[in-house]
């Protein structure tokens, strides 16, 4: 049996073959109901585009890399956020493929592969520092992107961001509503733009309504479990005033919760622990938690499409998104 092609589909859709090709690389002038028509028989008829034919026509490999570092916090969302990023991409020409790198590596090894080699048509990536040298180097190439966090070399970039100064002021004013004065921040690495935000967001707050901040030092949210339990359980121990303790990712929340438990304190009695999660896994290790909620679901499918766009449309403006923490959840 022949392998199907664009013919194939054209004699049983009724459709010409230009139309096809235009339908199934998503063009905006076929309409939605044509381009689903055509999807729904390449699927019946197990059609598969042959990639070498689709890059010497159009001269892309309609492949979008995702770039994430191996360190255990962000590995904390890479499923979900992959996930989301392929849902993004359903429907469309594009295809998700995954390049990892160690923190230890240099971050700009993978992306410079990627624009050298010609091996996706965009890139998307996180963990973006204030002054990130994947920015300036795929503006210098003019090379399509997409960030998962926002850099302060190019706003105008595409970029899906979590507004972490207000997740900070948010979380400061839960906690003086429930009479907390004595707060620990253990924020993400200082390098990180979304850390330096956090920092600043709590500050802030923390002035505003007269609250003792302790940040952290010697640890971050990125820290081995270990390491945040130890200075836990080392500070509380050192200084009983904290009363309540600040942090990010869903790791160091429940290392800080096995570090306090150390010390024989207890969440909602007389410590409170605020923390983002993006699916509120904390409530199930510990209810008493106070969980302010980030949705990388919406963070994913914003990204892919962004990227399709930067891909697409290079002449305009690219999509930008500043995501305001709006929901928390208490005991």
């Amino acid at each position: 049996m022949s392998k199907p092609t664009l013919k194939t589909i054209s004699k049983l859709s009724g459709l010409a073959v230009p139309t096809v090709s235009r339908a199934l690389s998503d063009a905006p002038d076929i309409s939605i109901k044509t381009k689903e028509k055509i999807r729904k028989i390449a699927t019946e008829i197990g059609y598969v585009p042959n990639r070498a034919g689709v890059r010497l026509r159009t001269g892309r490999t309609n492949v979008i890399s995702l770039v994430l570092s191996t360190e255990d916090e962000i590995m904390n969302m890479t499923a979900r956020l992959t996930a989301s990023i392929a849902k993004g991409l359903r429907g469309t020409p594009f295809h998700l493929n995954m390049t990892h790198f160690f923190p230890s590596d240099d971050p700009m090894v993978p992306i410079r592969y990627i624009v050298e080699t010609g091996s996706a048509d965009a890139v998307i990536f996180n963990a973006v520092r204030p002054n990130d040298p994947r920015v300036e180097y795929l503006v210098a190439k003019g090379f399509p992107f997409a960030m998962h966090g926002r850099s302060q070399l190019v706003e105008r970039q595409a970029h899906f961001d979590y507004n972490n100064d207000a997740f900070a002021q948010l979380a400061v004013e839960t906690l003086v509503k429930r009479g907390r004065r004595h707060l620990l921040l253990i924020p993400p690495p200082i390098t990180q733009f979304y850390s330096q935000e956090i920092i600043k967001g709590t500050r802030e707050a923390c002035g505003r309504n007269k609250v003792n901040l302790v940040i952290a030092e010697g640890v971050t949210s990125d820290s081995t479990i270990e390491e945040v339990l130890e200075f836990t359980r080392s500070t509380l121990a050192r200084n009983p005033a904290i009363d309540c303790i600040v942090t990010a990712a869903p790791n160091a929340a429940m290392a800080a919760t096995a570090g306090l438990e150390k010390v024989g304190r207890v969440i909602g009695r007389d410590i409170d622990l605020v923390a983002k999660d993006a699916i509120t896994f904390l409530k199930l290790f510990r209810n008493e938690m106070i969980i302010i909620r980030e949705d990388v679901a919406r963070a994913g499918e914003f990204l892919a499409k962004s990227a399709i766009h930067a891909i697409r449309s290079p002449s305009e403006p690219r999509m930008r998104h500043l995501d305001t923490p709006l929901e928390v959840i208490e005991t």
